[in-house]
């Protein structure tokens, strides 16, 4: 079996890698190759099944280099981020939209169609969302990001209509808790709270405590990427909804403060941008049956969030996990 990740040195891109190479197989199948497609690889493990391509997602020579020798499995994870994006538009274009396109061309195979697994966003849905929501949503995107996101799973569905690429498209929420690093993303304010609060630092949040937001840790993200590759005997449906946990950020620091305790958040102030908040903090209580119908999940409360988002943190304090916030599941 050979699987390919793209943007494999990313956020999940790293801890979807970990995860394939601890589990070993996929589909069914030992895995003997494991083409890794990013800017820099050196942060990744040493592994003899790891094939490292360093590079520009962009450049078609190296995308037909990568899928030279065949290819069973493709997790398509690189993007240039939605705040990056808006502010280059031509960045954005090149990889969200042109390099996806000419990967999806380049995939193509009637006899031996390859399984894609593409992290699309919840962005597509814009920033005007009614009060209650399901999966059944139109999309309006409202950023040039979610524009080429949502042009990229039409042309998915069509593929895998034509039987030459067996897509399947996850739409992804925040995904938490990305390093303290500029990432061009504008929900990093989610993954800066929780590291903040944790470390007891001073943070100027961005939106107001009763903002709310769609959650998931990477982990969970990463579990459900490796369902939708698993699965098989799929019919036309082949976009889902991922579930998420609607939080607001005050059920977030109720649970960072049964973790951490309340000391370690007498540093977070809040200076709400109307506009952020307009996108990313007014997020309604979303239904996901038929993901949920298919196996997909959330991480089940904002106590698993926390530990499944800051398991590897230098500041999380394991002793110190009573009463870490009620479990919140998604409305039925």
């Amino acid at each position: 079996m050979r699987v390919m990740v793209s943007g494999a040195n990313g956020f999940v891109g790293r801890e979807l890698v970990a995860h394939l190479l601890k589990q070993g197989e996929i589909r069914g199948r030992k895995i003997e190759a494991l083409l890794l497609l990013d800017q820099n690889l050196d942060d990744l493990p040493e592994d003899s099944r790891l094939r490292r391509h360093s590079g520009s997602i962009t450049d078609p020579a190296l995308l037909r280099r990568v899928l030279a020798d065949g290819i069973d499995v493709v997790f398509h994870l690189v993007s240039i981020p939605g705040g990056a994006a808006e502010m280059n538009y031509e960045l954005g274009y090149q990889v969200n939209l042109q390099a996806s396109l000419e990967l999806l061309h380049q995939l193509r195979n009637h006899d031996r169609p390859p399984v894609l697994v593409y992290a699309s966003s919840v962005a597509v849905y814009g920033g005007e969302l009614p009060a209650r929501m399901d999966e059944t949503q139109a999309s309006h995107p409202q950023l040039s990001y979610a524009a080429h996101k949502r042009m990229i799973e039409i042309a998915i569905e069509d593929l895998a209509r034509r039987g030459e690429v067996d897509g399947r498209v996850l739409r992804l929420p925040g995904i938490v808790a990305r390093p303290r690093e500029p990432n061009g993303l504008k929900s990093a304010f989610m993954s800066d709270l929780l590291h903040a609060y944790a470390a007891g630092d001073s943070y100027d949040c961005p939106v107001s405590p009763h903002a709310t937001a769609w959650w998931m840790s990477a982990r969970c993200c990463v579990e459900n990427l490796l369902h939708a590759a698993e699965l098989t005997n799929l019919a036309e449906d082949r976009l889902w909804q991922l579930p998420v946990l609607q939080l607001s950020i005050a059920q977030v620091l109720d649970a960072l403060a049964g973790r951490f305790g309340k000391a370690n958040g007498e540093k977070i102030e809040f200076k709400p941008d109307p506009q952020l908040e307009g996108l990313f903090g007014r997020l309604p209580p979303l239904r996901t049956p038929r993901a949920r119908a298919m196996g997909f999940r959330h991480d089940g409360s904002a106590a698993a969030l926390l530990r499944n988002a800051l398991r590897n943190s230098p500041s999380l304090n394991l002793s110190t996990t009573s009463n870490a916030g009620a479990v919140v599941h998604e409305p039925q």
